[in-house]
């Protein structure tokens, strides 16, 4: 979701630029530009921002739970089967070098054989390991689009009636020097992502 917190960090500049680029106010009503001022009491206005803790949205939502355990133990089986397979070419291999050394083939064009049948086996290793890796990265691909659309439009059918203008995402303590915490809407998400999330049969 690198992505999609890089477009969220774009709008978050946009609006902070727009906030600062206002003509300030002190006792007149007036700028220097003779623009017309508005005095406002900032402290007690509430903006229609909001703002969600993606690192903890995504620990607790249910659905990314479940989507995450299920490429674990996609990722868990087939490292079993890639060991078990790498257990049997090393049980091969040491069979091999203990019939060279007892000069157990009949002859040279034999052991040249089982070496290569050994040699091929061993590509044959490297190839399931890398399409290992490569399903799992495309399945991890996959299964950041699925979180990212579900958030997304469940925010939207969370924010209609339309409760706020922006609401923001940040990890850690990244986008944000300062936020009032009242701002912090994660929770709420979180239990209306989860009281919207029918898991599918296993």
């Amino acid at each position: 979701m690198k992505d999609f917190n890089t477009i969220l960090n774009g709008i978050l500049v946009l609006a902070l630029t727009s906030v600062f680029s206002l003509p300030s106010c002190s006792s007149g009503n007036k700028t220097a530009d003779n623009e017309v001022c508005v005095a406002s009491d900032y402290a007690g206005t509430r903006l229609p921002l909001a703002y969600i803790r993606t690192d903890s949205l995504l620990t607790n939502y249910n659905f990314s739970r479940d989507m995450n355990e299920s490429l674990m133990k996609d990722v868990e089986d087939q490292r079993l089967k890639l060991g078990q397979r790498q257990q049997k070419l090393q049980k091969d291999v040491e069979e091999f070098q203990r019939k060279s050394q007892m000069n157990a083939y009949l002859t040279q064009e034999r052991a040249q054989q089982e070496y290569n049948r050994l040699a091929r086996q061993e590509e044959e290793l490297r190839q399931f390991a890398a399409t290992i890796q490569e399903e799992f990265a495309r399945k991890q691909a996959v299964i950041q689009q699925q979180l990212q659309d579900t958030i997304l439009s469940q925010i939207k059918t969370f924010n209609t009636p339309k409760k706020y203008e922006m609401i923001f995402s940040n990890i850690g303590s990244d986008n944000f020097f300062y936020i009032d915490e009242s701002y912090d809407i994660t929770q709420e998400i979180i239990e209306f992502l989860n009281a919207h999330y029918k898991p599918t049969d296993k």
